[in-house]
């Protein structure tokens, strides 16, 4: 069974697993990882999901505000061995649901084209590709998603 929690970027399973993320994505974004990173830093996460499997942390993601009807989803991240049970679904679900709680019409998010299952998943998560925003803008390597939150 996989419970979730929300909790802040505080918590030292959430700063765990943004650890193993970071690992991760240093091999996938190569030279560009250090460009990335400075626009990852965790501190300003007040709204974080932790996935848990038999009392074991396997999975994380977050959302900070993009502006005033937008949150930005930051830092999804599912253990490897753990991949392909719905975890990454079950977090960002939870995700977008605090988001609309918390009155956000919105989700944005940014991923890298090398991340083909993250760019899958997002298209499956009906997340669609929009033109590259911020700090995104012209970076060849990333792509940039949209979806509206709707909840009855």
């Amino acid at each position: 069974m996989i419970k979730l929690v929300r909790t802040d970027s505080n918590h030292k399973d959430f700063i765990k697993l943004v650890d193993a993320l970071n690992s991760y994505l240093k091999i996938i974004d190569g030279d560009e990882h250090d460009f990335y990173s400075q626009y990852n830093n965790i501190d300003v996460l007040k709204h974080v999901v932790i996935a848990y499997k038999n009392n074991t942390p396997v999975g994380c993601g977050a959302f900070k505000s993009y502006d005033i009807k937008a949150v930005e989803i930051k830092r999804m991240f599912t253990k490897t061995e753990e991949r392909g049970i719905g975890i990454a679904s079950k977090i960002l679900l939870e995700l977008e649901k605090w988001a609309h709680e918390l009155s956000y019409k919105t989700c944005v998010l940014e991923t890298g084209k090398r991340q083909v299952e993250a760019v899958s998943f997002y298209k499956k998560m009906g997340y669609s590709i929009i033109p590259n925003y911020g700090q995104y803008k012209n970076i060849d390597n990333s792509l940039c998603f949209k979806k509206a939150l709707l909840f009855p």
